[in-house]
């Protein structure tokens, strides 16, 4: 199995694909034993992938200190310097994106192109939902708690309607197999604390590389209107929605063949409404 010395841990990786270079940086509490997962989608037949589990979560390392969002930007560029890489495209997804942001801020020439899919800048700009305030329930609750925030659509009257796909959606997102390893649980806690720091809104301007900023139309972690945000802070930003939630990657067909089309400097269709 790949690991890569970073720092203070060992990070577990994945690459896949050939093509440009793609980081991709993965949300609250990604761990690449999980599949299907990105590297299963369309970017490997495009991109030379790079994925890999953030510290505190997966196979990595778990360290039992407060982490930091920018020291989560330095196992990024930390991994990519041992492999090789000088510089790269970027995916950030939700947490990914906040830290896609900190990367592009702090290190701008390793990043040559970046997607943020789902995120918030945090501080004036509009934070994402306060995850870290539902450490109490278990996972089913919050797993019951989150579902009509991560696609507002999906309100008690749908639920009441759709109870058998309702319960489905329960019990997958509250399912995880690696529940009683050693530091999960702490690692997980870690993450959501640093998350809660976020902020990148005064420094957004800092971001140079070419940007495209993605979101679901009914996201009520990442709002839109924070989307907008963002997009009004970053010179040359593009900003597109999509039909969903905050898994919008999943829900619309259109959304990674875009983002695709982006990352290779093609010109993208035109928004729709």
């Amino acid at each position: 199995m790949p690991f890569a010395t970073v720092g203070d841990i060992e990070i577990y990786y994945e690459r896949l694909g050939a093509g440009p270079r793609l980081l991709f940086i993965s949300g609250t509490g990604g761990d690449l034993r999980i599949r299907p997962n990105v590297l299963d989608g369309p970017f490997p037949k495009h991109f030379d992938m790079l994925a890999y589990d953030q510290r505190g979560l997966g196979q990595s390392g778990k360290p039992d200190r407060p982490y930091s969002m920018s020291q989560y930007a330095e196992d990024a560029v930390g991994l990519m310097a041992a492999i090789g890489w000088g510089s790269a495209l970027v995916v950030g997804v939700s947490f990914g994106g906040m830290v896609a942001q900190e990367l592009a801020i702090n290190h701008p020439h390793v990043v040559e192109g970046l997607v943020l899919a789902c995120t918030s800048p945090g501080g004036a700009g509009g934070a994402s939902y306060p995850l870290h305030t539902l450490q109490h329930l278990d996972r089913e609750a919050r797993a019951r708690h989150m579902i009509g925030i991560s696609d507002t659509r999906h309100d008690a009257a749908w639920a009441a309607a759709n109870e058998k796909t309702y319960e489905q959606m329960v019990a997958f997102v509250a399912n995880d197999p690696y529940t009683d390893e050693p530091g999960h649980a702490m690692g997980q806690r870690r993450q959501l604390e640093a998350r809660a720091a976020h902020d990148t809104w005064d420094r957004l301007g800092d971001i140079r590389c070419p940007t495209l900023i993605c979101a679901g139309k009914y996201d009520g972690i990442a709002l839109p209107e924070t989307q907008r945000n963002m997009a009004s802070r970053i010179k040359g930003a593009e900003l597109r929605f999509y039909e969903g939630g905050h898994l919008f990657m999943l829900q619309d067909r259109a959304a990674l063949p875009e983002m695709i089309s982006f990352l290779k400097g093609e010109d993208l269709p035109p928004a729709t409404a």
